[in-house]
């Protein structure tokens, strides 16, 4: 890295935040409907493209860029499902979930399950909401983007700053300011601050994926390379590569595959954390909730299912391609110390001065983005979902304060949390163990509460309970290394596990449907297909959503 590389991530950090409190002063002067509710959800006037490029933004990370890579680099495509697997799940946010949050007019989804069902189904969510954006959005992507910059520095493992762990001192940097626009611009400083990153970001991850795919010689030589030579991990005792299986390139793979991806447990489990995750969760759904109306709230999402498309061909394929290039020995006998310096390896080794540079701060951009939604999210919960129940009386200056301090507390925890990834064998692999062990409850739930109007409150809270309890017992065993099966897998289990608890309840404890709920449950599966959309022809919108199914169908035949 360059002085001039530097001097482009410095502008670009100084930059971000300066936009941020630009955003935060346009709020402040355009306020609609109060400053809390332009705070926290930018005045309910996002428009479709906004909510999907937003939507993007905030589950694509330097995760993505870097652990991606990291697996594609052992596994090849296969981690690539959980990209495509994504345009399913957002198609069924759009279908039956964005409707039922634009009815029920709420800022929070925790409020929408407190509608639903009852106001302690509400604080147990809270919960688990705060938990996954704290650890799962935000302490992955700053432990990701702070690793990134060792690698870029060139720093060894536990090499120490001022006594400090080099990584502890980046984590805290970043953190520190994206809690800084954060807090002073709201969700309209992240909604802006994300449209510029995605763009930094969608450039970077083409440059490499260009400049890869260029050096190693197109397609053809790209097979040939991978099929005629060892992958150059097989050297390394004990490494656990996808290696030698005949399908680097494939996105199924079958029990025995060492990345422990079968397609069976594709199938079963990414529709649990799929569904939790793009429909359910806080901080993603949030933007839909600050939609200015049902069909933006439902094209939003189908936006952001077309843009899924690209990530497996410029997150994934990048790492399989720097495999095909060691092994040519187009670096001159180079490689990455470990699978999780792949993307910085190419980034130092591919591109030219000033490139580098940019993509940088591309790499730090997904991070901060990624942070920053989450940290509004949370800001947004604990505003609302907190002191705003407890007491009604509370205005919205106040609340926008509770929302800033909150945005610098939870800055603070998720630097705190984030060293927990380095447990695991990849990143990648960290957050969806995460994930599949805290979603399930959730996704129980949600899926009853809107299409079982004999679903009842109390159920509800049991099932939110016990799964939160079997999904800490399934963390306790692999953690501690009593149990390490297949995560996906275990996920889909433990769905079936609160299915069955919640249904049980249910009968157990049966109670009649609230009268203010009944907008909120559909009366059949296939209402939401007829649902009508103020000022657009649904005839339009349904065809769109078949478009965009058969284009990952195709994607998953070509790839299989």
């Amino acid at each position: 890295m360059s002085s001039f590389d530097w001097a482009i991530i410095a502008i670009y950090l100084i930059g971000i935040v300066f936009l941020g409190i630009m955003a935060g002063s346009v709020r402040r002067k355009h306020e609609q409907g109060g400053e809390g509710g332009h705070y926290f959800l930018a005045g309910r006037t996002l428009a479709w493209p906004v909510i999907g490029l937003a939507m993007f933004a905030a589950n694509i990370s330097t995760v993505h860029l870097v652990s991606l890579a990291e697996a594609a680099y052992k596994y090849g495509l296969v981690y690539g499902n959980y990209e495509w697997m994504a345009g399913f799940t957002l198609i069924a946010l759009s279908l039956f979930f964005a409707p039922l949050y634009m009815r029920s007019k709420v800022a929070t989804v925790p409020d929408f399950l407190e509608r639903r069902f009852n106001r302690s189904c509400r604080d147990v969510l809270s919960v688990i909401s705060l938990f996954s954006a704290i650890v799962i959005h935000m302490g992955v992507a700053l432990y990701t983007a702070a690793w990134v910059l060792r690698g870029i520095l060139g720093l060894a493992s536990g090499t120490k700053i001022m006594g400090i762990d080099a990584l502890l001192v980046f984590i805290a940097i970043l953190g520190l300011l994206t809690g800084i626009y954060t807090m002073t611009g709201g969700l309209l400083a992240v909604v802006w601050t994300e449209s510029l990153q995605t763009i930094l970001l969608l450039i970077g991850a083409v440059a490499i994926t260009v400049a890869a795919f260029s050096k190693i010689g197109g397609w053809t030589e790209l097979v040939n390379a991978l099929a005629s030579h060892p992958h150059p991990l097989a050297r390394v005792p004990g490494s656990d590569i996808g290696w030698g299986t005949g399908n680097f390139l494939h996105l199924v793979r079958d029990g025995k595959d060492p990345s422990g991806l079968p397609w069976y447990s594709i199938i079963l489990g990414y529709p649990v954390i799929g569904i939790w995750y793009f429909c359910c969760d806080q901080t993603i759904v949030q933007r839909v909730l600050a939609a200015k109306d049902e069909k933006n709230a439902r094209f939003g999402p189908l936006f952001c299912a077309l843009l899924k498309v690209f990530p497996v061909f410029l997150f994934v394929l990048p790492g399989v391609i720097c495999v095909a290039l060691v092994q040519k020995g187009a670096f001159d006998g180079d490689a990455p110390q470990t699978a999780a310096d792949t993307y910085t390896f190419m980034l130092t080794h591919l591109l030219p001065i000033g490139l580098k540079g940019l993509v940088a701060a591309a790499l730090l951009a997904a991070a901060m983005q990624t942070c920053s939604a989450a940290l509004n999210s949370t800001a947004t919960l604990v505003a609302y979902d907190l002191f705003k129940r407890y007491n009604p009386t509370l205005g919205d200056r106040q609340l926008v304060l509770i929302g800033k301090v909150t945005t610098m507390a939870g800055t603070v925890l998720a630097i705190i949390a984030s060293p927990i990834f380095g447990h695991y064998t990849t990143i990648f692999e960290g957050i969806n163990k995460l994930i599949s062990y805290v979603s399930p409850p959730v996704t129980a739930v949600f899926l009853l509460g809107i299409f079982w109007k004999r679903a009842s409150s109390r159920a509800a809270l049991i099932t939110l309970v016990a799964g939160i309890a079997l999904g800490c017992a399934t963390f306790y065993l692999d953690w501690n290394n009593i149990y390490r099966g297949d995560f996906m897998l275990t996920a889909f289990w433990l769905l079936a596990a609160c299915l069955a608890i919640m249904t049980t309840c249910s009968f157990a404890f049966p109670e009649p449907l609230k009268a203010d709920s009944q907008i909120l449950v559909w009366n059949s599966l296939a209402e939401p297909f007829r649902a009508k959309m103020e000022g657009y022809n649904p005839t339009k919108y349904r065809r769109f959503c078949g478009v965009i199914l058969i284009l990952f169908l195709t994607l998953f035949f070509i790839f299989r």
